[in-house]
């Protein structure tokens, strides 16, 4: 049995993720660790590590003891929390991230997950279908880590042989769990004011596109990344991921579509200057040449998905 390991379950991505191997691979071949307890019923029926991964001797033991074939580094602190606390984002993003890729290099870990991200883009990269070589320019303390981790990666595997795989994310949406802390957040917030049928005031601009993605098919990706052989990773740096492409407005049409009365309002804070720096599109034609990636949910697809998952939720809690 291949043993996997999630570092920062508790997070939106790692509750999606931990729930997605526990039905494709067991409960038993997946445990989970994080700093607190992830408050997710179905996720905890993994065995649970508390962790705070920048304690690399703590880190270690639990690798040692659980003999983990795949581990998931997922601990970060987001972009928009990372510029209240640059330093301590920059602490924990990168500590956690050196110190999995120690125990990688020692070999406690046989194939190792990052998650890079469309922060390590900026002001000088282009807006539109960003390619995979493009230049990093990024703008935020998140981004910067991510900028420097992902040639941290490369340069484990140049000079240590380490098979580190990593994709950099668009804003991801999901129904499971808060977001936390990110400047795409507001994609997440608008379904579940939309299924209260209350009004939405979002946070950036009605016309700004950025690259989303639905967490299903965020997490295929990454399990289809981690699935494929060696052989086929050419870039170990991080694969651009890329889905689709929308405007805060282009969002409150489609949920109108279902949502009539849905209002929809507008006050750009300090987040829609970090928005207006990072590209609006993204070439992914890396991802699918080495590895097959191809996206699946569509903006109406995750519309429909978010609004009958979110108002099934509320229903129970109602009941």
């Amino acid at each position: 049995m291949v043993r996997r390991l999630v570092i920062g379950a508790a997070g939106q991505l790692g509750i999606e993720l931990v729930l997605r191997m526990q039905k494709e691979f067991g409960v038993e071949s997946v445990d989970i660790s994080d700093i607190r307890v992830p408050e997710n019923d179905a996720a905890m029926r993994s065995k649970f590590l508390h962790l705070d991964a920048t304690d690399e001797g703590a880190l270690s033991k639990i690798l040692e003891e659980g003999q983990y074939d795949e581990v998931y580094h997922l601990a970060a602190m987001l972009s928009a929390t990372g510029e209240k606390k640059p330093l301590a984002a920059w602490d924990l993003n990168m500590q956690s991230l050196l110190n999995v890729l120690e125990a990688a290099k020692e070999g406690l870990i046989k194939r190792l997950f990052w998650p890079s991200s469309i922060a390590v883009f900026g002001p000088s990269t282009p807006k539109n279908r960003v390619p995979q070589d493009a230049p990093l320019d990024p703008t935020t303390v998140y981004g910067i880590s991510k900028q420097a981790g992902e040639f941290w990666c490369r340069y484990y595997h140049e000079k240590y042989g380490v098979d580190v795989r990593s994709v950099r994310y668009p804003g991801l949406i999901g129904h499971r769990s808060v977001p936390g802390g990110g400047t795409t957040d507001y994609a997440v917030d608008i379904y579940h004011f939309a299924a209260k049928d209350e009004p939405y005031t979002c946070f950036l601009k009605a016309d700004q596109a950025l690259p989303m993605m639905y967490m299903d098919d965020a997490v295929r990706g990454t399990l289809e990344l981690m699935g494929a052989p060696k052989s086929k990773i050419t870039v170990r740096t991080s694969y651009n991921l890329g889905a689709m492409s929308f405007t805060p407005s282009e969002v409150g049409e489609s949920i109108r579509q279902q949502r009539p009365q849905f209002e929809l309002r507008y006050a750009p804070d300090q987040r829609q200057a970090i928005a207006a720096s990072w590209p609006s599109s993204i070439d992914d034609s890396a991802a699918n040449r080495d590895w097959g990636w191809q996206p699946r949910i569509t903006i109406d697809d995750m519309t429909s998905l978010m609004l009958d998952a979110i108002s099934t939720k509320n229903e129970t809690f109602e009941h």
